[in-house]
């Protein structure tokens, strides 16, 4: 491989990945920053001649590893192996959704069609123009039109609108050629979002979405519990209302269906009522006073009974409409499919995949998946409604006009075990972070691991020589009413030492919007907040733009690669201790202090300490980088735990003297 370094650290867990994929087990190694062990695990994987399949934290990493890694190999190697990329289906465009959503009705691209947006039809030309051009489909492809795209929930691969094999687009459709590569491919690439989705429908009856593996690699591991914590609980929102009745509506006027019409118009009418009612009493409880824009609130049985006649009502309404749907299915009994038709002659039917009208046994298959989703959407709400399973954690939870009841599974480290990791031979998980004070015990009980062979190894980077961690002197209390101040006093300090050239990370937007008043009004360098502009278009502004300073909170402390000067200095507001009063938080607390443990030592300081690693682990990404990192929580070094958060960051020189960045920076 071109420019290619030896690294010992490499080899050893290559070396330790061999040997679990030939003798099977489950392998646990820490590869500090600079390892490369993404080739450290595939090249091992793929010279065993059997299928692996890889699971990344995050999106970015899996396209790195598609589009960079596994192409060099593909030439390095000498030896031929397939792969593919899977994400999950809401990243694929829905040929059949697409094709709705674009006719409206009776309208096209050019006149804009009655049921888009305003603000959509500029990108309508460039998403029309991309769909009959794309062998993938994957929307990562559209890099001209902004992530936040209203219209994709529209056009979107949507599981819950999704006719399967009846839909007239299923054929051609991107999610099914998405499987079928899978399917027979060596190296499968798929994020832990769909890992989870997958082992969540293995135990329903919906099958399988990732095909049959030995081997499985966990790639950022240490995000694994949080994933799962959300693809194994249960969700009911307004917005899966609103979506339920919007497509109701448009099946309607897609093609009318006589004397039926009514009775279901009122029966979409109804849910939508109640729907309101239900979700505004529910915005105005007690739990919600004097709350930000994003909360989540905890609740039980007891707490929700001022809104259960409210709820079983809009529970009522959903199964009126769930019976009042199947009088559209009974309306094509008895009617050939012509999906189905074309899937068993094997030939793709020109009438299936052009057609823009649908047909009477297309109207029928979506009645069906609207009544399946309103059934869904019913029992989901009674269970919340319900709340009355130990084992989960109740809470409602808002995002701007979304307002979401949540069951989440208190403990997921059984679930994870048994519906994910015993159906491997052999499972490697690896991060750059996974140990806590040179151990694994804390992962592997969050995890359900019950045996495993472990590896640490350090990173390949001279911590000594290329980084300085600063302490400052005097700070004040995170809680003290000064703190902000404070933070905004010493960041400002630091940045001129540095230039700008800064990610500022916090822990909560209050700080971040303190501070950056205080930045705003004596910087003299380019300032980058989170939430102006999409995330990624933000990496890409701080990369190209001299000396800029970045604000961001908990999403830009994982994932985000910077090399170069462009960031010598990361900034952490506070020790990233997960807010105890977060109803996950606070049902995990409770059960660890009830079986006898202690939670702030056995769980919240290593959850933090990972944190920590994870958001300084953002500034040096390579062997010529060099920059300062800057805790300002003063717990490091005035509490006990503090020598724990220390003893597990990199081996940098500790300084509290400004003067002393100004020389680093010379």
């Amino acid at each position: 491989m071109s420019g290619y370094e030896p690294r010992d650290g490499q080899r050893r867990m290559a070396g330790a990945v061999a040997e679990v994929v030939a003798d099977g087990g489950t392998l646990i190694a820490e590869a500090g920053t600079g390892t490369g062990k993404t080739l450290a695990y595939l090249i091992p994987a793929i010279l065993s001649g059997h299928r692996v399949l890889v699971s990344t934290g995050t999106k970015n990493l899996q396209e790195q590893i598609f589009y960079k890694d596994l192409p060099a190999l593909q030439e390095a190697l000498g030896r031929p192996f397939t792969a593919t990329l899977m994400k999950g289906r809401g990243n694929y465009l829905c040929l059949h959704r697409w094709q709705i959503y674009k006719d409206g009705v009776g309208g096209d691209v050019a006149q804009g069609p009655r049921l888009i947006e305003v603000g959509d039809r500029t990108f309508l030309p460039i998403v029309d123009a991309w769909s009959k051009t794309t062998e993938t489909g994957d929307r990562a492809e559209l890099r001209d039109v902004p992530e936040d795209l209203s219209m994709w929930k529209e056009i979107g691969a949507d599981a819950d609108s999704c006719l399967g094999s009846q839909c007239p687009r299923y054929g051609d459709c991107f999610v099914t050629l998405m499987r079928q590569r899978a399917a027979d491919a060596d190296v499968v690439i798929v994020n832990h979002h769909l890992l989870c989705a997958d082992a969540s429908v293995r135990q329903g009856a919906y099958g399988e979405v990732i095909p049959a593996s030995p081997t499985l690699v966990v790639d950022e591991a240490h995000q694994l519990e949080d994933v799962a914590t959300q693809y194994f609980g249960i969700g009911f929102s307004n917005s899966r209302v609103d979506d339920l009745v919007r497509d109701g509506a448009r099946l309607l006027a897609s093609q009318p269906f006589g004397d039926k019409d009514e009775e279901v118009h009122r029966a979409l009418a109804r849910v939508a009522d109640r729907n309101r009612t239900f979700f505004a009493a529910l915005s105005s409880a007690p739990v919600f006073r004097n709350s930000g824009p994003e909360r989540r609130a905890r609740y039980t049985a007891a707490a929700i009974a001022d809104y259960f006649e409210d709820g079983m009502m809009l529970a009522g309404a959903l199964e009126g409409l769930e019976a009042t749907l199947a009088l559209l299915n009974r309306a094509g009994d008895g009617r050939p499919r012509l999906a189905e038709q074309a899937r068993q002659d094997g030939v793709r039917r020109p009438g299936a995949v052009q057609r823009t009208g649908p047909s009477d046994e297309d109207i029928t298959e979506e009645a069906a998946t609207l009544q399946r989703r309103a059934g869904e959407l019913r029992t989901d709400l009674r269970i919340l409604m319900a709340a009355d399973d130990d084992d989960y954690v109740y809470f409602v939870e808002s995002r701007g006009r979304t307002l979401v009841m949540r069951a989440s599974p208190i403990d997921v480290s059984r679930i994870i075990s048994t519906a994910i990791f015993d159906r491997f031979r052999t499972t490697v998980l690896t991060s750059a972070t996974l140990a806590i004070e040179g151990g694994f015990g804390y992962l592997k009980g969050r995890l359900g691991i019950r045996q495993a062979d472990e590896l640490c190894v350090a990173s390949e980077f001279d911590y000594r020589t290329q980084a300085l961690l600063y302490l400052p002197k005097r700070m004040p209390p995170p809680k003290a009413p000064n703190f902000t101040e404070a933070a905004g006093r010493e960041t400002i300090q630091l940045l001129h030492r540095s230039r700008g050239r800064a990610f500022v990370l916090f822990t909560s937007y209050a700080v971040l919007r303190g501070v950056q008043q205080f930045l705003e009004m004596s910087l003299p360098y380019p300032l980058l907040v989170q939430g102006t502009v999409p995330r990624s278009a933000l990496i890409e502004q701080f990369r190209t733009t001299p000396n800029a300073v970045l604000l961001a909170t908990s999403s830009f402390w994982q994932g985000v690669d910077v090399v170069g000067e462009a960031l010598s200095c990361v900034i952490i507001d506070k020790l990233p201790f997960a807010a105890p009063g977060d109803p996950v938080t606070a049902a995990r607390i409770e059960a660890i202090n009830a079986a006898g443990g202690d939670a702030f030592s056995d769980y919240q300081v290593p959850l933090a300490i990972l944190g920590l690693q994870q958001g300084l682990g953002r500034l040096i990404r390579h062997r010529t980088d060099r920059g300062v990192l800057a805790v300002l929580d003063p717990r490091l070094k005035t509490m006990g735990y503090g020598r724990r958060f220390l003893a597990s960051l990199p081996p940098a020189p500790v300084t509290s003297d400004l003067d002393a960045v100004a020389r680093f920076f010379m």
